[in-house]
């Protein structure tokens, strides 16, 4: 009978988990996850680690930032593995955010046809950024690139 070790080195997480062992050391070094050095100064992380790698992922390939997902992982017992439950509960507090942005981008993907995309925003007719050149009044050129969308102040 195979013995399942408790532990296992960055190599064998990079392997098991398809992620490169630099981006697991930046994981490390930016607190997403955590391993313990061996007497030879090895870095040794439990298996649960493969669990919280593959949230990180998830959430990444899904548009939430590795800030949120710090502060999220930040709530769950290091000594652990992330159960379905934490998933759950993680999932969740990303669930409105996400669709926040679904929701932004369904608007710009509506109205991409009149826009010619050059960040002008003295244009007479942006239905994006400058319905009724309102901010030609202030000038020309690209004044607020990041300003909402006319509707949603």
């Amino acid at each position: 009978m195979k013995t399942v070790p408790l532990e296992l080195t960055v190599g064998e997480i990079s392997r098991r988990s398809g992620v490169p062992v630099s981006t697991l050391h930046f994981y490390e070094a930016e607190g997403l996850i955590r391993s313990r050095r061996s007497a030879g100064n090895q870095r040794r992380f439990p298996r649960g680690i493969l669990r919280r790698v593959a949230i990180i992922k998830v959430a990444q390939r899904a548009g939430v930032s590795l800030k949120e997902i710090s502060e999220a992982l930040a709530r769950l017992p290091q000594d652990r593995a992330p159960t379905a439950e934490d998933w759950a509960a993680l999932s969740a507090g990303w669930r409105d955010a996400l669709d926040e942005r679904i929701r932004k981008l369904g608007a710009i993907r509506d109205q991409l046809s009149e826009c010619i995309g050059c960040g002008c925003l003295s244009l007479a007719h942006c239905p994006l950024r400058n319905p009724d050149d309102r901010l030609g009044q202030e000038g020309t050129g690209a004044r607020l690139i990041e300003m909402p969308a006319p509707g949603q102040d």
